[in-house]
């Protein structure tokens, strides 16, 4: 059996998985009336990418609805499959020979074959003539719009496309739909970099102290998911925020590269996720530098672990994800109000949107092959919620066994935010000023799990330290 490995400790993913796929997708289409027999599809991987105007390239990742289906690493590879017998054809490059002197040997057809599991392979200046004798009546390529980016994925072609019937508009909700109920060989392999990831941030808890950098975490771990885990990518850029740091949602790009030293009293928001095989994780953690939580900061973590939980012991099959949000609000606002922090009936508070001060973006998202994976608003399922406080829900549909998202409640004290809310008389009135104002300078909390929705509840995949006593027990075994 072929399989993906990193190595003889790391998960060996079957290249059944992927046959799998392709089988399940050629079903779904088969099932669709504007899908007539003779119908072919056909993908692009993805491409090697220069860094500007160098003759060094990034470090490649596939094309995450080609990696769905074939689980190849090469660049620059098509795939087909003939929707009536499910026949699947790969398309490799046809590299010159000196590419053996500096890149390796190369792959004859046939090894590419085995090590891929399709039923042929062909070089990808053979595609005109394989479609010229294939002869099909439809050709489905995919071009759609990704509602996370906006961004739209490229058709593949070649030369002589023209000559026959191409729809790019079909296949894009069809494939995207597959990709959003987990098989259970990808829950595998999710179930594993959750894993990796989780171990991962145990290491960086225990290795943070005062005095430490923020980068200095993102290393620890960077270091565990590879050199332990054989995850070579992350997800995503790492977020390591400290003090203030932590208020900020997507710190550690370019411009603030998680270069902060740590200090005394600073509240950590470490959220990092490793990749293995193209799968996500996408874990955050909160704890403070210096391993104990003062009152202050307890008041917060406990606000939202109480919405975590509370979503957590509601989600499963048929739950909207929408009424999961408002529940996890529901749950911070009253726990904040509980705290002092604010006033009056908390009703009255979700319908003024006040949640959106303490936490602007939706509680999670579908992840997958993407850490923000595709589904979340194809044709035919719920729209975006219209009110402000929802609006940034990467989706509001019902929950369906199979389906796997992030839990991440969280509640931060953004400059910004604060100085509308106090500015605002629909919101400022259930707010104590000088409470609130006690904490302009906290930072946030995050708590981020990866969760496997069922018929009957969840199961959820990262497997860090969450409770007061518990954090505050592993930052006490520290290296």
């Amino acid at each position: 059996m072929a399989t993906f490995r990193m190595g003889a400790k790391t998960h060996p993913v079957p290249m059944a998985l992927f046959r799998k796929n392709r089988q399940n997708l050629c079903t779904a289409l088969k099932a669709n009336s504007a899908v007539e027999k003779g119908s072919f599809v056909l993908l692009e991987g993805g491409k090697d990418v220069s860094f500007n105007d160098t003759d060094v390239n990034y470090l490649f990742r596939q094309e995450s609805y080609f990696q769905y289906l074939f689980g190849v690493k090469e660049p620059d590879c098509f795939g087909a499959l003939n929707v009536d017998s499910g026949e699947s054809i790969l398309f490799v490059p046809r590299l010159p020979e000196e590419y053996a002197t500096w890149m390796g040997r190369l792959f004859t057809l046939e090894e590419f074959k085995s090590m891929y599991e399709v039923d042929r392979v062909l070089y990808v200046d053979e595609l005109p003539a394989f479609f010229e004798k294939a002869a099909p009546k439809l050709i489905l390529t995919l071009s759609g719009v990704n509602s996370d980016s906006g961004l739209r994925s490229k058709p593949a072609s070649f030369d002589g496309i023209e000559k026959y019937v191409v729809n790019c508009d079909l296949l894009h909700p069809i494939l995207a739909e597959c990709r959003v109920i987990k098989t259970p060989e990808e829950i595998e392999v999710l179930h594993y970099v959750a894993m990796v990831s989780s171990d991962a941030h145990i290491k960086v808890m225990q290795f943070m102290r005062p005095g430490r950098t923020e980068y200095e975490g993102e290393a620890v771990f960077l270091h565990h998911a590879y050199a332990v885990g054989g995850c070579r990518h992350t997800s995503y850029t790492c977020i390591c925020g400290s003090g203030t740091n932590s208020a900020i949602l997507h710190y550690g790009h370019a411009a603030a590269p998680n270069d902060k030293a740590v200090r005394d009293g600073d509240m950590c928001l470490f959220d990092m996720g490793a990749n293995y095989c193209g799968y996500a994780a996408d874990i955050t953690c909160s704890f403070p530098a210096n391993g104990k939580f003062t009152e202050d900061q307890k008041f917060i973590y406990n606000a939202v672990l109480d919405a975590r939980n509370a979503v957590l012991k509601e989600a499963r099959e048929g739950v909207s994800w929408v009424d999961m949000h408002r529940l996890s609000c529901r749950v911070m606002l009253q726990r904040l109000k509980e705290g002092g922090m604010l006033q009056g009936d908390v009703d009255e508070m979700l319908a003024a949107g006040l949640a959106g001060t303490f936490q602007p973006h939706g509680l999670g998202h579908l992840i997958g092959l993407d850490v923000h994976d595709v589904g979340g608003y194809l044709p035919g399922q719920p729209e975006r919620p219209t009110e402000p406080w929802l609006s940034k829900l990467r989706f509001a549909r019902d929950l369906k066994a199979g389906m796997y998202v992030t839990v991440e409640p969280g509640c931060y004290f953004i400059d910004i935010l604060m100085d509308k809310a106090l500015a605002d008389p629909n919101l400022n009135k259930f707010i104590v000023k000088d409470v609130f104002e006690r904490f302009r300078t906290f930072g946030g909390v995050r708590i981020e799990d990866d969760v496997l929705i069922t018929k009957t509840g969840n199961v959820n995949f990262a497997s860090v330290p969450r409770t007061v006593e518990e954090i505050e027990k592993c930052m006490a075994e520290r290296t």
